[in-house]
Protein backbone atom coordinates (compact mmCIF):
# COMPACT_ATOMS: atom_id res chain seq x y z
CA UNK A 1 0.00 0.00 0.00
CA UNK A 2 1.26 2.98 -0.78
CA UNK A 3 0.66 5.36 2.35
CA UNK A 4 1.51 8.93 0.67
CA UNK A 5 -1.05 8.38 -1.69
CA UNK A 6 -3.41 7.13 0.53
CA UNK A 7 -2.63 10.48 3.10
CA UNK A 8 -2.84 12.72 -0.09
CA UNK A 9 -6.33 10.85 -1.24
CA UNK A 10 -8.07 11.29 2.30
CA UNK A 11 -6.67 14.83 2.58
CA UNK A 12 -7.93 15.68 -0.68
CA UNK A 13 -11.34 13.76 -0.13
CA UNK A 14 -12.03 16.00 2.70
CA UNK A 15 -11.27 19.27 0.91
CA UNK A 16 -13.64 17.73 -1.94
CA UNK A 17 -16.40 17.64 0.85
CA UNK A 18 -15.84 21.28 1.92
CA UNK A 19 -15.77 22.95 -1.45
CA UNK A 20 -18.85 20.83 -2.07
CA UNK A 21 -20.58 22.42 0.73
CA UNK A 22 -18.97 25.84 0.42
CA UNK A 23 -20.57 25.81 -3.23
CA UNK A 24 -23.86 24.62 -2.25
CA UNK A 25 -24.27 26.91 0.68
CA UNK A 26 -22.43 29.94 0.56
CA UNK A 27 -20.80 30.18 -3.46
CA UNK A 28 -24.70 30.50 -5.16
CA UNK A 29 -24.73 33.48 -2.70
CA UNK A 30 -21.50 35.17 -4.54
CA UNK A 31 -21.30 33.89 -8.16
CA UNK A 32 -24.34 33.35 -10.91
CA UNK A 33 -25.28 29.53 -11.43
CA UNK A 34 -23.23 29.02 -14.27
CA UNK A 35 -19.78 29.97 -12.14
CA UNK A 36 -21.37 27.44 -9.38
CA UNK A 37 -21.81 24.73 -12.05
CA UNK A 38 -17.82 25.54 -12.89
CA UNK A 39 -16.92 25.18 -9.28
CA UNK A 40 -19.21 22.18 -8.95
CA UNK A 41 -17.73 20.48 -12.01
CA UNK A 42 -14.57 21.46 -9.98
CA UNK A 43 -15.32 19.17 -6.93
CA UNK A 44 -17.12 16.20 -8.92
CA UNK A 45 -13.48 15.67 -10.83
CA UNK A 46 -11.48 15.97 -8.24
CA UNK A 47 -13.71 13.34 -5.82
CA UNK A 48 -13.85 11.28 -8.52
CA UNK A 49 -9.77 11.43 -9.14
CA UNK A 50 -9.96 11.21 -5.33
CA UNK A 51 -11.26 7.56 -5.24
CA UNK A 52 -9.19 6.46 -8.28
CA UNK A 53 -6.10 7.60 -5.89
CA UNK A 54 -6.93 5.50 -3.36
CA UNK A 55 -7.18 2.64 -5.61
CA UNK A 56 -3.83 2.93 -6.43
CA UNK A 57 -2.39 3.12 -2.96
CA UNK A 58 -4.38 0.01 -2.32
CA UNK A 59 -3.37 -1.77 -5.63
CA UNK A 60 -0.02 -0.67 -5.47
CA UNK A 61 0.87 -3.44 -2.87
CA UNK A 62 0.18 -5.85 -5.58
CA UNK A 63 0.99 -4.45 -8.51
CA UNK A 64 4.69 -3.03 -7.22
CA UNK A 65 5.59 -0.99 -10.60
CA UNK A 66 6.53 2.34 -11.85
CA UNK A 67 3.20 2.93 -13.74
CA UNK A 68 1.38 2.63 -10.38
CA UNK A 69 3.45 4.97 -9.20
CA UNK A 70 3.06 7.52 -12.37
CA UNK A 71 -0.75 7.01 -12.35
CA UNK A 72 -0.78 8.74 -8.76
CA UNK A 73 0.91 11.28 -9.58
CA UNK A 74 -0.71 12.12 -12.30
CA UNK A 75 -4.73 11.57 -10.94
CA UNK A 76 -2.82 14.35 -8.23
CA UNK A 77 -1.59 16.66 -10.53
CA UNK A 78 -4.95 16.38 -12.74
CA UNK A 79 -6.50 17.08 -9.80
CA UNK A 80 -4.56 20.25 -9.03
CA UNK A 81 -4.51 21.26 -12.55
CA UNK A 82 -8.35 20.78 -13.62
CA UNK A 83 -10.35 20.92 -10.53
CA UNK A 84 -7.93 23.79 -9.09
CA UNK A 85 -8.25 25.79 -12.00
CA UNK A 86 -11.66 25.82 -12.26
CA UNK A 87 -11.64 27.06 -8.53
CA UNK A 88 -9.54 29.50 -9.50
CA UNK A 89 -11.97 31.06 -12.50
CA UNK A 90 -15.18 30.54 -9.91
CA UNK A 91 -12.79 33.37 -7.78
CA UNK A 92 -12.12 35.44 -10.29
CA UNK A 93 -15.22 35.65 -11.60
CA UNK A 94 -15.88 36.67 -8.20
CA UNK A 95 -13.71 39.46 -7.97
CA UNK A 96 -14.78 40.75 -11.06
CA UNK A 97 -11.31 40.05 -12.49
CA UNK A 98 -11.09 40.90 -16.31
CA UNK A 99 -8.59 38.24 -17.55
CA UNK A 100 -9.31 34.50 -17.89
CA UNK A 101 -7.98 33.13 -20.74
CA UNK A 102 -4.96 32.22 -19.21
CA UNK A 103 -6.43 30.26 -16.38
CA UNK A 104 -8.98 28.30 -18.85
CA UNK A 105 -6.07 26.91 -21.13
CA UNK A 106 -5.11 25.38 -18.10
CA UNK A 107 -8.46 22.81 -17.55
CA UNK A 108 -7.55 21.00 -20.18
CA UNK A 109 -4.01 20.17 -19.27
CA UNK A 110 -5.07 19.03 -16.06
CA UNK A 111 -7.81 16.43 -18.24
CA UNK A 112 -4.90 15.54 -19.99
CA UNK A 113 -3.42 14.18 -16.88
CA UNK A 114 -6.17 12.58 -15.61
CA UNK A 115 -6.36 10.32 -18.88
CA UNK A 116 -3.02 9.20 -18.34
CA UNK A 117 -3.73 8.48 -14.88
CA UNK A 118 -6.04 5.82 -15.90
CA UNK A 119 -3.73 4.82 -18.84
CA UNK A 120 -1.00 4.28 -16.37
CA UNK A 121 -3.28 2.50 -14.03
CA UNK A 122 -4.31 -0.22 -16.70
CA UNK A 123 -0.98 -0.51 -17.74
CA UNK A 124 0.36 -1.08 -14.10
CA UNK A 125 -2.43 -3.40 -13.11
CA UNK A 126 -1.45 -5.66 -17.02
CA UNK A 127 2.16 -5.36 -16.41
CA UNK A 128 4.43 -7.40 -13.46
Amino acid sequence: MNKQFLSIAAMLGALSVVLGAFAAHKLRDIVGPEDVAVFETGVRYQFYHVFALLMVALLSQKFTNAWMNRAGNCFITGIVLFSGSLYLMTAMKAAEYVSLKYVGVITPIGGLFFVAGWISLWIGVTRK
